[in-house]
């Protein structure tokens, strides 16, 4: 019906009236979308407060592990002889003394040299050699494969255990180019044997005249001496994974782990900094500000009782004290304080000479029993609480805009499918009108042509 149109000509109606009517009658819709629109501006709000409020417990917790701080650091006294890396959630504090006696190496032999790489050939044959599983292995090299080049090629192609790499060692002034094999693993179980090599027709003959046998590192520990299979030991201290770099005898290195106490810091800074951008977002919704009419208006969300809940909330998780294995109760005995804005300062500088002169102190506050006891897990419950979209006072905000906006979407959708209806019924009523019109018109003017 939507494609009738109505020309008034009979009628004397305006052509457009039909699309004036439902124009008028759609009014209600706007108003509904404008008012949708407005609901969708809070949710989007409150959903940022839900975000920054989440962001609180994320840079707090980024600060605990299980078993306390995870920032910690691995020093060594001579980084270039002994360094390492660590796993801070089981890493633990400590010092040791380390002595490194000998590089674990890998199996490797060595060539006679020739004068290139790529032109003189050793002919056609056959390397053999016993792998580290003591089984016995071939690299068939034929004629057309076999300069220094090629013949690596060859070993690297047939995954037998080796690799090989053609060396120029100008230590030679003119047979400087050297096929070295080695085996992939170090440790003296990953030794292999001395290679056979058969060969026949080649323009220089070939050899393998020195030989490295694989070692395992050699250490010790605080006077104690262990061996390795590698240079990086990871099952030596808990958490912690040593590279050895250089052979140093008699020069014991002083390793040791300890608390990251300036990243420490610097999270628990993000954790205030976290804090007060909720409670400045609450502030600047509750704050009047003049609006494009000139007059001081709240924020979209001002004066809800959501924002005043919400921030008693958060205050109350500052204040309330901690009843844990450590002397701290309250968050505010560590330089974090309340400042006369009702947003928090952070003695950084407080907070560092508390930590370093006792961690286990702050640990225990923060941590407590990592269930219903501390303030990490207070804080985490609190504010878990807050965005509960069931019961929380801000998830819950959330979600009855949500379901408001999805109620005045039906509400829209059912008052057009009215509209649309309703436009039909309309054009065929002053189509049928036009129609009668029209031909009432044709009647008088037939029966005025006959009174003539």
């Amino acid at each position: 019906m939507a494609g009738i149109r109505i020309n008034g000509l009979a009628s004397g109606l305006p052509p457009n009236l039909v699309d004036q009517v439902i124009e008028a009658e759609r009014i209600p819709v706007k108003q509904m979308q404008d008012k949708k629109a407005k609901i969708e501006d809070k949710v989007k709000l409150v959903g940022d407060l839900e975000t920054k409020i989440n962001d609180i417990g994320k840079n707090l917790s980024s600060i605990m592990g299980r078993k306390g701080f995870v920032d910690k650091k691995f020093n060594s006294g001579f980084p270039d002889i002994i360094n390492g890396t660590i796993d801070p959630e089981v890493a633990e504090p400590g010092q040791w003394n380390l002595e490194v006696l000998q590089l674990a190496t890998k199996p490797s032999v060595s060539s006679n040299g020739f004068p290139d790489k790529d032109e003189t050939t050793i002919g056609a044959g056959y390397i053999r050699f016993m792998d580290t599983k003591g089984e016995q292995q071939e690299v068939y090299i034929d004629e057309d494969s076999s300069t220094l080049d090629k013949v690596a090629a060859k070993i690297n192609d047939s995954n037998s255990g080796v690799r090989a790499v053609v060396v120029n060692d100008r230590s030679e002034k003119t047979d400087s180019y050297k096929l070295e094999l080695s085996g992939l693993k170090t440790g003296d179980d990953n030794e292999i044997e001395y290679p056979t090599v058969y060969m026949l027709d080649g323009k220089q003959d070939f050899q393998f005249v020195e030989n490295n046998k694989a070692k395992n590192a050699i250490y010790k520990l605080d006077g104690h001496q262990y061996e390795n299979a590698d240079n990086m030991i990871t099952d030596l201290l808990p958490g912690v994974t040593l590279d050895l770099k250089q052979a140093k005898p008699g020069q014991p290195i002083r390793v040791n782990i300890s608390e990251n106490y300036d990243m420490i810091s610097d999270k628990m800074k993000t954790f205030v900094d976290s804090y007060n951008a909720a409670l400045g977002f609450i502030q600047t919704q509750n704050k009047l500000t003049e609006g494009k009419d000139g007059v001081p208006h709240l924020g979209p969300l001002g004066g809800d009782g959501m924002l005043r809940m919400t921030e008693s909330r958060l205050r109350s998780i500052i204040q309330t004290p901690q009843f844990t294995d450590s002397d701290i109760q309250r968050v505010l005995e560590l330089g974090v304080e309340f400042n006369k804005n009702g947003t928090l300062d952070f003695q950084q500088d407080k907070f560092k000479k508390i930590l370093t002169s006792d961690p286990m102190r702050v640990v225990k506050f923060l941590r407590g029993n990592l269930v219903d006891k501390g303030f990490l897990p207070t804080m985490t419950t609190s504010l878990r609480a807050i965005n509960d979209s069931s019961v929380g006072v801000v998830g819950s905000r959330k979600k009855n805009y949500q379901d408001r906006s999805a109620q005045i979407d039906k509400n829209i959708e059912r008052k057009e499918k009215y509209l649309s209806k309703r436009e039909d019924q309309l054009r065929k009523q002053f189509s049928d009108m036009e129609g009668a019109m029209s031909k009432i018109q044709g009647q008088g003017a037939a029966m005025g042509g006959m009174t003539k």
